[in-house]
């Protein structure tokens, strides 16, 4: 629990939230949706629980994976990697094991209705909740691959979220690590998912336009912290982001 907590503090895209319908989903991305997929809203999901996320691939269906990508390769504890591979430096994917060779053929899309980082200021540490400013569905680019687990012979399908520099208005909230999401226009998803060649220029980290607010630290580090209130402005501190 010290462990998730320390993360938490310290940020990166490590918390999550999904509460679009399969009906909203799929006809953003014009994809089916099996009846058995569950869209339990996720109003703050901790990446270091490894949640069930709805995965938007070159696949004609929404494919559930789990959050914290396991290389097909591993030998060892699955959790160990998972939670060193919630997010993945677009940087340095060509160079890295557990995701250069997935850069061609299996790139996703992650959904998210907004996401959690933490801004210090001194020794308090204040998170925000930062969401789409036109669009309540944003998408984040990612990678997958899937597993065996040697112990039980069940297939696992698991992802990571790319993050990249942050812009400045990320900087301003996230202003430790500087970092953000890669954030894909909606012209970008299908060229994107079909493995087109991409450069570092392609991705502009001002291509979304953002809000945020603070939100109430206790309710994210409760134990119920998978409520609507996760994501409510926090008073006193009523200050409102934005960019654009």
């Amino acid at each position: 629990m010290v462990f998730i907590i320390l993360f938490l503090f310290l940020g990166m895209c490590y918390s999550n939230s999904s509460i679009s319908s399969n009906i909203e989903l799929g006809k953003k991305y014009g994809k089916k949706v099996d009846s058995s997929i569950s869209e339990r809203p996720q109003y703050f999901a901790n990446g270091f629980q490894f949640p069930i996320w709805r995965i938007i691939t070159e696949a004609p269906c929404i494919t559930p994976m789990k959050w914290g990508l396991i290389p097909h390769w591993f030998q060892g504890d699955p959790t160990e990697i998972a939670s060193k591979t919630l997010n993945a430096r677009i940087e340095s994917i060509s160079s890295k094991p557990s995701f250069s060779k997935l850069i061609e053929s299996n790139r996703c899309i992650i959904p998210s209705n907004g996401f959690f980082e933490w801004q210090h200021q001194e020794k308090h540490k204040t998170p925000h909740f930062i969401y789409g400013k036109e669009d309540s569905i944003l998408s984040m680019a990612g990678l997958w691959d899937e597993y065996v687990d040697a112990s039980t012979g069940i297939l696992i399908q698991s992802f990571t979220i790319l993050t990249q520099e942050a812009n400045a208005f990320m900087a301003e909230i996230h202003n430790v690590k500087k970092r953000m999401p890669v954030f894909l226009k909606d012209s970008a998803i299908s060229g994107w998912l079909n493995g087109e060649q991409f450069s570092l220029i392609d991705f502009d980290n001002n291509a979304i336009s953002l809000n945020a607010h603070p939100v109430d630290k206790s309710i994210l580090l409760s134990a119920n912290s998978n409520v609507a209130e996760s994501q409510v402005p926090f008073s006193p501190s009523s200050t409102q982001y934005s960019i654009f």
